[in-house]
């Protein structure tokens, strides 16, 4: 009778667990990490889905429309959260896309309309400094410097991307003379933003790509006032980062309630001391303390998300040659 009973028992869990739905969300590392957005988002949307929430790292946040190229509508993924208006263009002709009903109000410095994609969060693009050092103003004052930098490559990184758009929105034809000057001041190019940033904080550089929210990590997590971000006279390039369903998807109403959950205020109010990024929608008490304290670009700068992809082409071409001389 005890072997019948713990039958019964392991079997009923097994229904159990076998009925409970996966929703696979695949994102990039630094968003998976113990200490990015990852687990506060899963166990926030896990307490009211009634399922098994599964975060997928992918690299860094270009490398996810690689990834699912490649895997196609055999992909694993019901979500894709970590591209940005950089790659949208891109990953709507791949057709592994479906549109999206969701609505919400959005504090974007831009009006939002698309119906394929849904922001999470945004910030502008800058170089991360030990603060009180008397750094470069801009990208031609940077090449003409000693200053060592790490970036990211654009085939990999959204920040690399980023990075190839400010220069050339900044400069249009005269980009690849800036590259050619700021040849010499790259110590590394990484696959992504989590080992730059590794690399900048061991003291590999004098300046990191990364965010102007960056410093607010250091500021409010550590309580360490040490980093700042450059501003440059140029202005600085803007992120959105999306979010999107795949076609394929066998979880549609999980999905859509998913997507809901992104724009709610339990979601937005993990991103700004999590991610450290502005969130899409300003949660109901503000900002936190500190964030106040962050530089403002003098200008935004953004490429159109339907001429992202031919101006990226054209972008890499310069890059890849000015680093190759």
């Amino acid at each position: 009778m005890k072997y019948l009973a713990f039958a019964a028992g392991m079997m009923t869990a097994t229904i159990a667990v076998a009925e409970t739905p996966v929703l696979t969300v695949y994102t990039y590392d630094s968003f998976v990490s113990d200490w990015g957005p990852g687990p506060a988002v899963e166990e926030a949307f896990e307490a009211t889905c009634g399922c098994d929430l599964k975060f997928v790292g992918a690299g860094d946040g270009a490398a996810l429309l690689a990834r699912l190229r490649l895997e196609g509508a055999r992909s694993d993924a019901d979500v894709v959260l970590g591209l940005d208006t950089n790659l949208m263009a891109a990953a709507r002709d791949s057709g592994l896309f479906a549109t999206h009903s969701v609505t919400a109000d959005y504090d974007l410095p831009i009006d939002w309309t698309d119906d394929t994609f849904v922001p999470f969060d945004w910030g502008y693009f800058a170089f991360v400094h030990e603060a009180g050092k008397d750094v470069p103003s801009n990208f031609r004052a940077l090449a003409d410097s000693d200053t060592k930098i790490i970036i990211q490559d654009p085939r990999s990184s959204t920040p690399g991307l980023g990075l190839l758009l400010w220069v050339k929105e900044a400069y249009g034809d005269q980009a690849p003379a800036i590259w050619s000057g700021l040849s010499d001041n790259i110590v590394t190019v990484t696959k992504g933003w989590s080992e730059a940033y590794g690399l900048f904080l061991e003291g590999e550089a004098d300046m990191v790509l990364s965010y102007t929210t960056s410093p607010a990590y250091h500021l409010i997590a550590e309580e360490d006032a040490s980093k700042a971000a450059a501003v440059f006279d140029e202005g600085h390039y803007m992120q959105i980062e999306v979010a999107g369903t795949l076609s394929a998807t066998d979880q549609p109403e999980l999905v859509a309630r998913f997507l809901d959950f992104m724009v709610s205020d339990a979601f937005q109010s993990i991103i700004p001391t999590t991610n450290w990024m502005y969130p899409a929608v300003t949660p109901e008490d503000g900002l936190p303390k500190g964030f106040e304290t962050l530089a403002k670009p003098p200008r935004a700068l953004m490429v159109p998300v339907d001429q992202a992809a031919s101006v990226r082409d054209a972008a890499l071409a310069e890059w890849l040659t000015a680093l190759s001389r």
